[in-house]
């Protein structure tokens, strides 16, 4: 039972009577009880600090009327003002602590609304060692000991040190005096969206640009999206073309709650397109979260056959693009209770969710898995106090950093209900800071862009980490976590693959454009392999070289007459005649390989040039690295 009911049922309890207590109400002053009773119907018709203000006068009449501290307690509570409400629950215990026993319930939970879990599990403790307890009050009791317990041991385990939880409110410029909730931002952390509820009512999408002066008036979106109906919980992909979200009892909607696209144009977002009877069920659908090379989608749904009320499952888009059959994402992530709001960051491997299932502080807490090998999920783990609370928490989206996250929030210095707000991540829940590539394929003899096939894959484990189709004018965008070293390549049937290596092994600010030329298979094209690898001064092929043999081995098997020469070249360090063997060994391999992948021999021969035919400086380290290359070259088509 959460902190709202509870208070609500302690404040309008009305007095009671302790055998063995001290406190005696039928001695209160008299001239106190009309404003007790006043405060007390103030507080049932919602008015809270009304209320508080006449038991006040209640108290400054008869400073011994603990039962009036009791509900003005409750009503600070019920305003999440946890410092007032601690202050009058300790002036209801000073006057008689026994009164006070059943009352150490909602006090501990302002305590542990404050942060202060050691003293809120020891008054939880004193609450559960009342005799005879209800079984209702026990079970509401025991959850909040189990919570408290948790927040003392987390922080034991997982000590905050120097870092600071110190949320900003992103100002008038987004936020107004409606709620504002439901953040999601694009890859360069330029353009946010988010949901606003207009006039308390009706809920609809607005957008806000970052500008080097800050955000720019949030305004609706343009085109079709925006209806009178409400829409909701949406999720913007990385490049910033696709928005899916949520929409209720939508004409033509498959259940209450379907999910929908749209998709921006030359003028503004499109009408709203149901994703079909695959992804949206006659149950509930919602919170979707889109991977960052759009082949993933994550959301929450009530459907039958999951671990609880609300699971997380996640569709995979079929080559034909349409979403394949949702799965369930396991119990790692899904419980007996409800989790929902996923949101997959930009480096395609951790996902943050919130859960009332998992143990933790109360209510919804966000937590966060990182993906394994052969798509598994790492255990969940909570994001700590003080990011979770007592209260539920909402959606968290991370930006391509890994450091700033963005939620909504009602702080005190909200404009009106809820507002966006972002923060700094904690360390050890950081997703991996992740770059960016984009740019446009386009056919280098006539400049026409080329729909593509762009794939990202990671050079030690050979998997291929991401696999993105570029708009029908050649545009792409591809992610690229820090950390690893990855093999680039972009494919198109009729044309040479293009060849590419990012080495983030170690740290990197780089974002990276790159306008894509590919070249029709036609004699004397070439390409330079720049994923084929040799350790110093040696010819045998390193494991890391696998997947670029394999695309060249495709495109020898994809077009049986194509017939390539495989150049090797070096820099210019040591014996002229000692390199022009190396690079032609090198060169050897290359064909090597591909004879024993099944390529007949007279489709490839093969050449070592040495340091004779330089493409770029050999006096810097930067330029000897371009003349160490691997080059193919077209004989004939």
């Amino acid at each position: 039972m959460g902190v709202k009911k509870f208070c609500t049922i302690f404040i309008l309890c009305g007095f009671s009577l302790f055998a063995q207590a001290q406190y005696d109400q039928l001695k209160v002053n008299k001239k106190a009880v009309p404003y007790y009773e006043k405060g007390i119907a103030t507080a049932q018709d919602g008015n809270f600090m009304e209320g508080i203000r006449l038991l006040q006068e209640a108290v400054r009449i008869d400073a011994g009327f603990l039962d009036a501290y009791l509900s003005i307690a409750g009503m600070y509570g019920e305003l999440k003002n946890y410092q007032k409400a601690i202050e009058n629950y300790e002036k209801a215990r000073a006057i008689d602590s026994f009164y006070f026993q059943d009352y150490n319930l909602p006090y501990s939970i302002n305590l542990a609304g404050k942060g202060e879990f050691a003293k809120a599990l020891a008054s939880v403790n004193e609450f559960l060692a009342i005799p005879n307890l209800n079984p209702k009050s026990r079970k509401a009791g025991e959850y909040r000991q189990k919570s408290y317990q948790f927040a003392l041991d987390y922080e034991k385990q997982k000590p905050l040190g120097d870092y600071k939880f110190e949320p900003t409110n992103m100002g008038d410029q987004i936020n107004s005096k409606w709620s504002e909730y439901y953040p999601t931002i694009t890859i360069d952390s330029k353009e946010l969206i988010f949901t606003r509820r207009v006039n308390g009512i009706n809920e609809d999408f607005f957008g806000s640009t970052k500008t080097d002066s800050g955000w720019t008036m949030a305004k609706p979106l343009s085109g079709n999206i925006n209806t009178a109906s409400n829409e909701g919980a949406q999720n913007i992909s990385q490049d910033g073309q696709w928005l899916i979200f949520t929409g209720c009892n939508f004409p033509g909607g498959v259940g209450s709650c379907d999910l929908y696209i749209s998709y921006l144009t030359d003028n503004g977002w499109s009408e709203p397109e149901n994703l079909g009877n695959r992804i949206n069920t006659e149950a509930w659908e919602s919170a979707p979260s889109l991977s960052p090379d759009k082949r993933d989608l994550y959301f929450a749904s009530t459907r039958p056959g999951g671990y609880g009320g609300i699971d997380i499952y996640v569709s995979h888009r079929l080559p034909n693009g349409r979403w394949g059959e949702p799965e369930n994402l396991g119990p790692e992530v899904n419980t007996a209770g409800d989790e929902s709001c996923p949101f997959i960051h930009a480096d395609n491997q951790t996902l943050y969710f919130t859960s009332n299932g998992h143990l933790g502080y109360g209510g919804d807490d966000l937590f966060v898995v990182r993906k394994g090998p052969k798509n598994t999920w790492t255990k969940a783990v909570n994001l700590g106090y003080p990011i979770n609370t007592i209260e539920n928490e909402g959606s968290l989206v991370v930006a391509a950093d890994g450091r700033t996250a963005y939620y909504a929030s009602d702080r005190s210095d909200s404009r009106g209900g809820l507002d966006l707000y972002t923060f700094e991540l904690r360390s050890d829940i950081r997703p991996a800071k992740t770059l960016w590539v984009k740019g446009k394929v386009f056919d280098k003899k006539t400049g026409k862009g080329l729909p593509s096939a762009v794939e990202l894959t990671d050079l030690t484990s050979q998997e291929v980490l991401s696999k993105v189709q570029t708009d029908e004018t050649g545009n792409y965008l591809v992610t690229l976590p820090v950390g690893k070293d990855y093999a680039f390549n972009v494919n198109r049937k009729g044309y040479l693959f293009y060849s590419e290596n990012f080495s983030l092994s170690h740290q990197s600010d780089s974002i990276y454009h790159i306008d894509i030329p590919l070249q029709p298979i036609e004699a004397n094209a070439s390409i330079v392999l720049k994923n084929i690898f040799f350790d110093f001064n040696k010819y045998e092929l390193k494991p890391e070289s696998t997947s670029e043999l394999d695309k060249v081995f495709l495109l020898l098997r994809d077009n049986p007459t194509l017939r390539i020469q495989l150049n090797g070249h070096t820099d210019n360090v040591g014996k002229p005649e000692d390199n022009l063997v190396l690079s032609n060994n090198r060169a050897q391999a290359v064909v090597k390989y591909l004879v024993l992948k099944g390529i007949d021999q007279s489709r490839l021969t093969f050449k070592g040039f040495g340091a004779t035919q330089p493409v770029a400086d050999n006096a810097t380290d930067a330029g000897r690295a371009q003349n160490r290359r691997t080059e193919l070259k077209v004989i004939s088509g």
